[in-house]
């Protein structure tokens, strides 16, 4: 059955123990996603994931699986990481028959897929029991809870025959310790393992800008904050200490380096933009805000780096432009012979 490949990978998987506890919630989640094209054809797509961070990937032609962290293995031995990618791969490949011989009793309609997710959390550095939940066409199905799987109230039917299906099958008490053991031990041992990256603290970039005019005589202001680590972040636009209420936050966006950007707007008059500043709160900062005002001349740093780059620039003209005279200018030839 589907569930079983998320038993193999993490049943194996060694546990650990968090020195530091993270302060904030941690969420492990393992994702497969099951494409049922027709009565022959099936695809699945595997994942797991800290958060918003993927720490695992699976390739479904080799049946290898894909650390995308230094710290993914955690402390697997290469014969273990083996063994796991084996039978993963067999029974990713056996199991979407259950599906398929239950098509009509089920009232499935091809294409269609089969979504699980199996994982845990962690507060305060104590991981919690696990979870186990399967969907169908992105709506819930069934979930395990204790000893059996229990029909989603809005599964209708076929959530109930689902369910009597899978009871039939004796993996109860492995996923119960799944859940309940080794989802919570692999989830602290990943936080440990991956502890130096997870618990860095990347300062943020902050800039302002102008967007599109709301209006004749208004201006959009734009506050741009970028490359910080980890994501809580607060930003506002204030006048002096009072927050301005217009403020509309956009998406929290990640980039390519595992940090977060974020963008925040204010409506205003072009008249009352003067004294309004960007305040920025990150744990990076060390308890001080980040404050950029609207409309203030660059900033002395900018100032001087701009100065900086002229000099060097010039400075490497001014070689350029010797080294070129040197090579061109030489004395030119008497013709008396050499005494």
């Amino acid at each position: 059955m589907l569930f079983l490949q998320l038993v193999l990978l993490v049943v194996l998987l060694p546990g650990g123990d968090s020195e530091d506890a993270f302060q904030e919630p941690v969420s492990f989640r393992i994702l497969l996603t099951t494409s049922f094209y027709n009565s022959s054809w099936t695809q699945n797509q595997g994942s797991a994931w800290l958060d918003e961070l993927q720490t695992h990937g699976w390739d479904n032609k080799t049946g290898a699986f894909i650390y995308l962290q230094p710290w993914s293995k955690g402390n697997f031995s290469n014969k273990e990481l083996l063994e796991v990618e084996e039978l993963f791969y067999t029974y990713s490949i056996s199991d979407p028959s259950i599906y398929h011989n239950h098509v009509s009793e089920w009232q499935l309609e091809y294409p269609f897929q089969v979504q699980l997710v199996l994982g845990c959390d962690s507060h305060f550095g104590e991981a919690s029991v696990g979870f186990l939940r399967i969907a169908y066409q992105g709506s819930d199905l069934m979930s395990f809870q204790n000893t059996s799987w229990w029909p989603s109230p809005k599964g209708g039917s076929r959530a109930q025959q689902v369910c009597t299906v899978f009871n039939q099958y004796i993996f109860s008490e492995i996923v119960q310790k799944l859940l309940s053991d080794y989802c919570p031990r692999f989830l602290l041992g990943l936080l440990d393992a991956g502890k130096a990256y997870l618990q860095r603290q990347m300062r943020p970039e902050a800039w302002l800008s102008s967007g599109p005019s709301p209006g004749p005589g208004r201006l959009l202001l734009v506050c741009h904050v970028s490359g910080f680590y980890p994501k809580p972040v607060w930003v506002m636009w204030m006048r002096g200490e009072q927050e301005q209420q217009g403020t509309q936050r956009g998406d929290l966006l990640p980039q390519a380096d595992g940090t977060w950007y974020l963008q925040t707007s204010l409506d205003v008059k072009a008249s009352e933009a003067g004294g309004l500043s960007c305040r920025v709160r990150h744990s990076s900062l060390g308890g001080q805000d980040m404050v950029l005002y609207w409309g203030q001349p660059h900033s002395v740093g900018l100032v001087f780096l701009a100065v900086t780059v002229s000099l060097v620039l010039l400075a490497g003209l001014a070689l350029w432009l010797w080294k070129r005279w040197k090579t061109h200018w030489r004395p030119q030839c008497t013709g008396f012979p050499v005494q």
